[in-house]
C-alpha cells in the first residue's frame, strides 16, 4: 500500500516538497525538493488506501477525522502545495474518469426542490449563530468582500462591497427593491438606510430571518425593510432592484432557466438586477464532493458559459459583468486568520472534529481562488438597452456619493462632544 501511496503522491506533488510518514512507519518524499518541507502522517492502512482511491473526498474526511495529521507546517501550507501542483492542470485518467461520472450525476445531486433547497440551507446557515460571529465582519456579509485597496481591513471591504454592489444598482430613494438570499440582512438594511429604498429580503434559513429582523429593529429600519422565510419562486410582487448576492450557487444548474424566467418576470421593465456569485474560469464540471457533503449540499459554482446562456434565454439583457479574481481569497484569509484567532471559542460550541472541518473549508476555499480557477462574477440585468448609463462612471460616482451618506449618519449617530 506505501508503493501505491507513494506512486499516486508523486503524481500529484511534482513541486514543492511534502514528507509522508505512511500507517508502518516508512518515511517517503515526493516533490522537487523547493520550498519549505511539509510533512504529513498517514494513521492508517485503510486511510492510505482510501486517500489514493478516492482523493477529493478522503483529503478531508481523513483531516476531520485524524486519520491524517499535518506534522510539519500548517494544514493551509499542505492545501497550499497542492493547489499550485494541481490548479488548472489535466487531471490523471482515474480522476477524469471521477470528475465526467460525478458531471453526468450532477443534476441528480442538484436536484433543488423546495423542501431540498430549505433542507440545504439550513445544514449550512441554521448553524449557532455564533459560530459566524467568531470571524465575520460586524454586519455579517458571508460573501466575497470588496478590496478596494489590498490594505483595507474585512470591515472596511465588506462596507465597499456594499457600496459598490448598491451603485451598479443605480437604487433611488422609494424604489421597491427584493434581495434574494438576504442573509443576515446587511445589504437589505444596507439600501434603505443610505440609498432610501424600501426592501423585501427572502431567504429560507430560519436562523438568518430573525438575525435580520433584529437588525433591522437595532437600526430602525423596520418600516422600510421586511424579511419573509420564503423561497424566490414563491414571490409574485414586480420590483424596481433585484439583487442577490452569494445565493445563486444554490440554484443547482437543471434550475438556471427557472431562475431568471423568475427574474424577468418579477423585475420592471425600466428595473436593474444585481447578480453577485461565484463562478469558475474554465469549463463546466462538478462540485467538489467534500464541499457538496459537508458543506453545501446541493451547491454548484457554474461557469459564465452556463449562466450567459440562461440568461439569454429568459430575454434579459447583460449589461455589465465584472469579474472579481483575488477579492475572495482575501475575504477567506481574513475568516480563516480570525477564525484561527477564536478557536477555541469554536470548539465550545461544536467540538474539534468541527473545528477541523471548518477549518478545512476555509483554507480549501481559499486556494482555489488563489490557484484553481475559481473568481467572483458580477453580472448587470436590464430589460432594456436604455435603462443604465452609456459609461461606467456612474458606479464610481454612485459609491463616492454613498460613503459620503455613510459619513452624514456617522456624524449624527456618534456626534462629537464640546469639550466644556
Amino acid at each position: 500500500m506505501s508503493r501505491m501511496l507513494k506512486t499516486f503522491l508523486g503524481r500529484v506533488v511534482t513541486r514543492g516538497s511534502l514528507e509522508v510518514i505512511t500507517a508502518s512507519g516508512e518515511r517517503f518524499f515526493v516533490g522537487d525538493g523547493s520550498g519549505s518541507r511539509i510533512a504529513i502522517e498517514i494513521k492508517d492502512r485503510r486511510a492510505e488506501r482510501y486517500l489514493c482511491l478516492n482523493p477529493e473526498l478522503a483529503f478531508g474526511e481523513l483531516y476531520m477525522n485524524g486519520r491524517l495529521v499535518v506534522t510539519r507546517g500548517t494544514l493551509y501550507d499542505l492545501i497550499e502545495l497542492l493547489a499550485r501542483n494541481i490548479g488548472r492542470n489535466e487531471p490523471p485518467g482515474f480522476a477524469r474518469a471521477m470528475w465526467s461520472v460525478r458531471r453526468l450525476l450532477r443534476r441528480l445531486r442538484q436536484h433543488n426542490t423546495r423542501w431540498r433547497a430549505h433542507r440545504n440551507v439550513a445544514h449550512h446557515y441554521d448553524l449557532d449563530g455564533r459560530l459566524y460571529d467568531l470571524f465575520l465582519d460586524r454586519n455579517r456579509q458571508y460573501s466575497c468582500a470588496y478590496f478596494e485597496r489590498e490594505d483595507l481591513g474585512l470591515d472596511e471591504a465588506q462596507q465597499a462591497k456594499l457600496r459598490h454592489i448598491a451603485a451598479k444598482l443605480l437604487v433611488r430613494p422609494g424604489h421597491r427593491v427584493l434581495d434574494i438570499g438576504s442573509g443576515w440582512g446587511g445589504m437589505a438594511c444596507y439600501l434603505a438606510e443610505t440609498a432610501g429604498a424600501r426592501v423585501v429580503g427572502v431567504t429560507l434559513s430560519e436562523e438568518q430571518r430573525a438575525a435580520a429582523v433584529r437588525q433591522s429593529e437595532e437600526r430602525t429600519l423596520s418600516d422600510r425593510v421586511s424579511f419573509r422565510l420564503q423561497d424566490f419562486r414563491d414571490v409574485s410582487e414586480r420590483y424596481d432592484r433585484i439583487v442577490s448576492v452569494g445565493m445563486f450557487e444554490h440554484v443547482g444548474v437543471g434550475y438556471f432557466d427557472e431562475y431568471f424566467h423568475k427574474i424577468a418576470a418579477l423585475l420592471n421593465d425600466d428595473g436593474v438586477m444585481l447578480l453577485h456569485a461565484i463562478g469558475r474560469m474554465d469549463e463546466p464540471t462538478a462540485t467538489n464532493p467534500w464541499i457538496d457533503k459537508y458543506i453545501f449540499p446541493g451547491g454548484y459554482i457554474p461557469a459564465l458559459s452556463e449562466v450567459l446562456g440562461a440568461i439569454e434565454r429568459s430575454g434579459l439583457i447583460v449589461t455589465d459583468v465584472e469579474v472579481l479574481r483575488l477579492h475572495y481569497a482575501m475575504t477567506l484569509r481574513a475568516w480563516r486568520e480570525r477564525f484561527q484567532a477564536r478557536r477555541q471559542d469554536a470548539a465550545n460550541l461544536y467540538d474539534e472534529r468541527f473545528c477541523r472541518m471548518w477549518e478545512f473549508y476555509l483554507a480549501s476555499c481559499e486556494c482555489a481562488f488563489r490557484h484553481t480557477g475559481l473568481m467572483v462574477f458580477q453580472i448587470q440585468l436590464t430589460k432594456s438597452l436604455a435603462t443604465v448609463p452609456l459609461t461606467r462612471t456612474y458606479i464610481a460616482n454612485g459609491e463616492a456619493a454613498m460613503e459620503m451618506q455613510e459619513q452624514q449618519r456617522a456624524a449624527e449617530r456618534w456626534p462629537h462632544s464640546r469639550r466644556a
